[in-house]
């Protein structure tokens, strides 16, 4: 009897293993790795060495297996804070007042790193990740905190330029790439992340790779791609395999700064000295941890990185949307007002959904995050 229990017990393991080895190789979820060639082409970068992209400064990711496992019953306690525990005010957003004619600079936040931009006429998405749950399969991931976008991919204008910063799956997700790749004229992403719009059938000539300060326009358009302090990966063994990185987005009349992920360093002051002021900034502000600040800033540095690139006005991002650290979810945005203040710095944190124009001078209207 003991040994049929090990048996079938082995062989149940061995059904498990066998099955987590077909899904990671065939699931379309996990994208593709850069090809050879371009590995080849990497190479020749001052930040690329032993096949993995590296940051502009030593930044240490490596926790250690002890220390990683003493976290593990804190970071999946079923904590409430976590969550929020009402339904949010989520505003809707009507198709037809986004088309029709040029509006001024105005922005609509899905929340976390999700934002439709409109700048100049042209309609800009930023990390739309508008799925429903930011990992390789819905088992794997909590969902999201509301269920209603503000809008439905499939309502929403032609989209001129995407915009990624990096390719984990909280910001690209291949089920919102496949919703939209019909539907938008041009992708613009870091160094090696079109080797996975590519084997999610996006033309190639729609596709433009950047490295860090690389410029680009982009039918009228200007664009940067900046450093962030941060990594890449989709699967077990490609970390760092993909470059990752900010954007800077200048209209006629605006210039607009968005961060991606990522730690605080001296980058945010190059940025600043190089594409400064910055009319409107969306700067990374969640799902932080002092064990890995080095990759995720505090609240108190997003305030600081928007002094640094010369910001008129921040908005924290990366929060509202999933759980992914152990902070309240309302800790981001409570925390960044308190240091904004202390700095002076303008800072507003709208209702997901709402239209942020930046010609009215965008201001904190009432803290929707509190449960009514």
């Amino acid at each position: 009897m003991i040994k049929k229990l090990f048996l079938g017990l082995l062989g149940l393991i061995l059904i498990i293993l066998v099955a987590g080895v077909l899904f990671v190789n065939l699931s379309p979820q996990f994208g593709e790795n850069p090809s050879e060639d371009k590995q080849a082409e990497f190479e020749k970068l001052d930040h690329y060495s032993d096949g993995k992209f590296q940051n502009l400064i030593p930044t240490d990711m490596d926790m250690g297996f002890a220390k990683a496992m003493r976290m593990m019953p804190e970071f999946f306690k079923d904590d409430p804070s976590r969550r929020p525990d009402f339904e949010l005010p989520i505003v809707s957003v009507d198709s037809t007042e986004l088309v029709g004619k040029v509006f001024p600079t105005r922005l609509v936040w899905f929340g976390h790193s999700a934002f439709l931009l409109q700048l100049d006429g042209k309609n800009i998405l930023l990390d739309p990740m508008l799925g429903e749950v930011p990992a390789p399969h819905p088992w794997l991931g909590d969902k999201r905190f509301f269920e209603e976008l503000p809008i439905e991919i499939e309502e929403l204008p032609e989209i001129d330029i995407i915009l990624f910063s990096h390719d984990h799956y909280d910001h690209l997700d291949y089920e919102s790439v496949q919703r939209l790749k019909d539907k938008t004229k041009a992708f613009y992403v870091p160094l090696g992340v079109g080797s996975h719009l590519e084997s999610w059938g996006v033309p190639a000539d729609k596709i433009h790779e950047m490295d860090w300060w690389q410029e680009g326009n982009e039918n009228e358009i200007f664009l940067a791609f900046t450093p962030s302090r941060h990594f890449s990966g989709r699967g077990l063994t490609n970390r760092f395999s993909t470059l990752w990185g900010s954007w800077v987005i200048r209209g006629k009349n605006d210039t607009i700064y968005f961060s991606g992920d990522g730690g605080y360093g001296p980058h945010f002051k190059e940025i600043g000295e190089k594409y400064g002021p910055f009319d409107f900034a969306m700067v990374e502000c969640g799902q932080y941890n002092e064990n890995w600040k080095e990759i995720h800033m505090m609240p108190e540095e997003t305030a600081q990185a928007g002094v640094d690139i010369q910001a008129k006005v921040i908005m924290p991002i990366h929060w509202a949307a999933f759980r992914l650290a152990m902070h309240s979810w309302t800790d981001p945005v409570e925390r960044v007002l308190v240091k904004a203040q202390e700095l002076n710095l303008p800072i507003i944190a709208p209702k997901i959904g709402s239209k942020i124009e930046l010609s009215a001078n965008p201001e904190i209207q009432e803290k929707w995050w509190i449960k009514p």
